[in-house]
């Protein structure tokens, strides 16, 4: 017998939570250890252990190293989610930022980073400040992280945060490149110019960079190199060696320019850039031969480019994710440079195990490389493929014989007569892209092919895919003057059948209609006629319009009037052959490598390459004076430091960590009376840092343009002594991107005290909204700021909700003004221009408003229109224009508002928005705003 014990997994989980609570509040280390590993491990497994925060935190002041490592490795996973809890202990981080060991202080840091609120900006910022000049590079490149979260949570500290980079980027350490160069991309892209004395320092770390640093660094040195060197392509020799002139170039400006032009000769540091790339061409790491490739392909001479051939095509060797990207970059490759993959034109065969858009891409590809000397072994391939069971692949297969056999003249006809053999397949999908391949294809000699038109038109009967059907109809009626016996024959077969048919094959049936009806009247004028009124009552308006047209245009009447005469040039006018092009065709305006060029749009964030500068920048930006170094600056020092910090990485105790730091603070000490300090006058930060942690969460940050308009939420009399108000913040929630801040201040005007005021129900159930946490306790004549996040969807509907206490619950709402339901956006005058005339038409509001007098200066409307909207000043140019930007916080979309003034204090006020309802009470609220006194 077997005994079945039933599990109880939910108290399983809380037991085994309250023994971990145990063995953290325990006085043995040994037993805190424990915990603390198995507490790492559920979270490696993604569980949630989030309710044991307040006894780990306990554990952050630990001397026991590793312990504190694993407190801090907890912290820096749930900081941002228990933010109270974690403010809390904030002095205890501050303190381990000064801790021996250089991994404490960069968890330290890291979890401070990892705090989201505002209120702390100027205590993160001293600490990074600190960090970015710590002995150690481990805590240097921890710096750099933080600096690229601090400007995610506060973009005003964008200044201070460039002179950390620009101070890190100057950073000797391989370990601190790649990290620095993410966070220069991510704060601050366009400043070229704190790249220039860095940049020959980063062409030589480059190779013992840490792969991703590497990824990094190699984007933004491709960037820089656009705007740094002149063109390697412009000589581009033909094959007998001449040089080729640019296609729009005339001749008197190649004589009047040929005196005045010089040979091309490289940049050495052009050069430096392409060689010391190179090596990495053998990286393990696939982003990093792809980052590789892009580069050499933007920026080498033509000649030169094929190095990168061999390793892209062992890349082909990696999981299906890789293939896919690194085939769609071949694909845009393969159309300008067919010479550098067709060596390698076996490793694009399709094997069975490919899945569908592995064989695509490939399929693709050797579509692309298809020439005079290969096409007959690339034909071969194709006609296996057409056999796949995988139709979506069998189908693209015919689309790439049809493309072969319009860029290759002389397999045309082989290709034509194979397709016309798949007319007979069983498969319908095979046989319906066959004739639709036909059909283009015959477009081009039309005259030579008669025979398969008819022969098409004998299988029309068994055809039953829409696509297909109007396709052999168009070619009947294009070309029935060839066919003169069958095509009254299938029109009358359709004219049967035209009821039942798909709209565009009854559409495509008008047309051959009419055609016949010019061509061959006598045989087919009863027909034509029978077919238009059967259109004239079909339910489809297209078919309804059409067949009005056609009956107006080829039927004389009087009502038709001199169009008649022109109906056969209409209608019979020969048309241009289609063109089968490669879906890839305009890719490479995306630069490799990008998610912009996956998705063939551009994506979030992307940077297009400038064009190459027709003249060359100075060069000497670059130089860089060797001077003896001193100090923490100096080559021995970060070598050593660097030493100590993968000594340290790699020890598996605590002793010989505190060991190796205790050398560091060591040498720290000798530096610093090397060279004394200067002391300066306490900053903002400063005077910050000082404030007991408790205060910050009180703290409050207004708007900059004036006072904060506060709404009532309860009144005292209806609350039993509770009263709230609130206002919008205008700050981006803490809690979630797409919510709004609200802060909430409640008071207490009763004569004993509130207990457990919280929030309760909301209405509609659905409606997001982040609450602030249960106050215990609020006494008679006290107060307390609080802060919630509100979904609003972009709507101004209202939230609806239970404000409770521990006896009472009183029904609230908050409705925002649609103003609040905005964040500003940045961007210059050439730019809101740009998406101003990507959103007109439906998209564009605008009226025409009679300002106040007192409102008509530039200062007053920017003043009016912030009041009531949270959108950014757009610097402009011109006196009488006013531009304001910014998102919404939900969707994040555009919204533009521009202020045009005329004469006598008129102006046009316009708002450009997808959200067209939200545009029209936007508009109201700013018109009424800016014509009040």
């Amino acid at each position: 017998e077997v005994m079945l014990i039933p599990t109880r997994p939910r108290l399983f989980s809380v037991c085994r939570n309250e023994d971990l609570k145990e063995m953290l509040e325990s006085s043995k280390e040994s037993l805190k250890l424990e915990a603390m590993k198995r507490i790492v491990g559920l979270i490696a497994k993604g569980k949630n252990a989030s309710e044991l925060f307040p006894a780990v935190v306990k554990n952050v002041a630990s001397k026991n190293i590793e312990l504190k490592k694993l407190v801090y490795v907890y912290l820096v996973r749930y900081a941002e989610e228990q933010q109270d809890l974690a403010l809390l202990s904030i002095s205890t981080f501050q303190r381990a930022l000064k801790d021996p060991n250089q991994f404490i202080r960069a968890s330290a840091l890291r979890v401070l980073s990892s705090i989201r609120v505002p209120i702390i900006v100027p205590i993160m910022m001293l600490a990074i400040k600190e960090a970015a000049a710590d002995l150690s590079p481990y805590v240097r490149k921890t710096s750099a992280h933080a600096i690229q979260k601090l400007f995610s949570l506060d973009a005003d500290q964008k200044e201070q945060l460039i002179e950390v980079i620009e101070k890190l980027l100057k950073d000797k350490s391989t370990l601190v490149a790649g990290s620095v160069v993410m966070a220069f991309e991510e704060v601050c892209p366009d400043r070229i110019d704190l790249i220039h004395k860095n940049y020959r320092k980063l062409c030589n770390l480059l190779v013992d960079v840490e792969e991703w640093g590497q990824v990094v660094i190699i984007s933004m040195l491709t960037r820089y190199a656009r705007t740094q060197f002149t063109s390697p392509w412009k000589e581009v020799r033909g094959q007998s060696g001449e040089v080729m002139k640019a296609f729009y170039e005339s001749d008197s400006e190649e004589k009047k320019g040929h005196t005045e032009e010089k040979p091309y000769i490289m940049d050495p540091d052009h050069r430096l850039l392409l060689r010391n790339t190179k090596p990495l061409l053998q990286s393990r790491n696939t982003a990093v031969v792809m980052s590789v490739a892009q580069l050499y392909w933007h920026l080498a001479p033509k000649h030169e480019v094929s190095i990168v051939t061999k390793s892209l095509v062992r890349l082909l060797r990696s999981h299906r994710e890789v293939q896919y990207i690194v085939l769609q970059n071949i694909a845009t490759m393969s159309i300008q440079r067919k010479g550098m993959f067709e060596p390698f034109m076996k490793s694009f065969y399709v094997r069975s195990t490919d899945a569908t858009h592995i064989k695509t891409l490939k399929l693709e590809i050797l579509t692309n490389l298809a020439n005079e000397a290969n096409i007959s072994t690339i034909l071969r391939e194709f006609q296996t493929y057409v056999k796949s069971q995988d139709k979506a692949f069998a189908a693209a297969t015919i689309q790439a014989i049809g493309r072969c056999a319009t860029n290759i003249s002389e397999v045309t006809d082989t290709c034509l007569n194979g397709l016309v053999l798949l007319l007979s397949n069983r498969d319908e999908t095979v046989v319906a892209e066959s004739v639709v391949v036909i059909k283009k294809l015959l477009q081009t000699q039309p005259t030579q092919h008669s025979e398969i038109i008819k022969h098409m038109a004998k299988l029309f009967d068994n055809i039953t895919v829409p696509m297909a059907r109007a396709s052999i109809l168009w070619l009947i009626g294009e070309y029935c003057e060839r066919v003169p016996k069958i095509a009254p024959d299938v029109l009358r077969k359709m004219a049967k059948s035209f009821t039942a048919e798909e709209d565009i094959v009854k559409l495509q049936t008008v047309n051959l209609a009419a055609k016949l009806y010019l061509t061959n009247s006598k045989q087919t004028k009863l027909l034509t006629q029978y077919i238009l009124n059967l259109g004239k009552y079909d339910q489809n308006y297209d078919i309804r319009d059409r067949t009005r047209f056609i009956r107006q245009l080829i039927v004389p009447s009087e009502k038709s009037g001199a169009l008649n005469k022109y109906a056969r040039r209409i209608l019979l006018a020969p048309k241009p052959a289609p063109v089968l092009e490669s879906s890839f065709k305009d890719r490479d305006r995306f630069q490799l490598g990008t998610l912009s060029h996956s998705l063939n749009s551009k994506a979030t964030g992307y940077q297009e390459l400038s064009d190459w500068p027709a003249v060359a920048p100075d060069q000497s930006v670059r130089n860089v004076e060797i001077i003896e170094a001193s100090g923490s600056d100096s080559e021995e020092e970060s070598s050593e430091s660097e030493k100590t910090s993968s000594d340290s990485g790699k020890s598996s105790s605590g002793s010989e960590q505190s060991s190796s730091e205790s050398e560091l603070e060591q040498k720290k000490k000798k530096k610093t009376k090397k060279v004394p300090q200067k002391k300066s006058k306490p900053t903002a930060a400063d005077r910050y840092s000082e404030i007991p942690a408790v205060c910050w969460s009180l703290r409050v940050t207004t708007s900059s343009f004036g006072p904060v308009k506060t709404y009532e939420l309860l009144h005292h009399m209806t609350g039993k002594g509770l009263a709230a108000k609130y206002h919008f913040p205008r700050q981006p929630c803490l809690y979630q991107p797409s919510m709004v801040a609200v802060q909430v201040i409640l008071s207490n005007s009763s004569d004993h005290s509130l207990e457990e005021i919280h929030i309760g129900d909301r209405s509609p159930a659905s409606l997001s909204i982040h609450c602030f946490n249960t106050i215990e306790r609020l006494e008679p004549e006290a107060s307390v700021t609080v802060s919630m996040g509100i979904d609003f969807s972009d709507s101004t509907q209202a939230a609806n909700f239970q404000l409770c206490t521990k006896e009472d619950q009183f029904s609230v709402s908050i409705q925002p003004a649609v103003g609040e339901l905005l964040m500003p956006s940045s961007m210059t005058e050439q730019d809101f221009c740009k998406e101003q005339g990507k959103l007109q038409g439906m998209n564009e509001t605008s009226a025409t408003i009679t300002m106040e007098t007192a409102n008509a200066s530039s200062q007053a409307i920017s003043k009016q229109v912030l009041s009531v909207a949270n959108v950014g000043v757009v610097s402009s140019s011109q006196n009488n224009f006013s531009r304001f930007a910014g998102r919404t916080v939900s969707s994040g979309a555009l919204v533009l508002v521009s202020l045009e003034l005329k004469e006598s204090s008129t102006a046009l006020l316009t708002i450009n928005t997808e959200k067209t309802v939200m545009a029209s009470m936007l508009l109201r609220d700013i018109k009424q705003a800016l014509t009040q006194a």
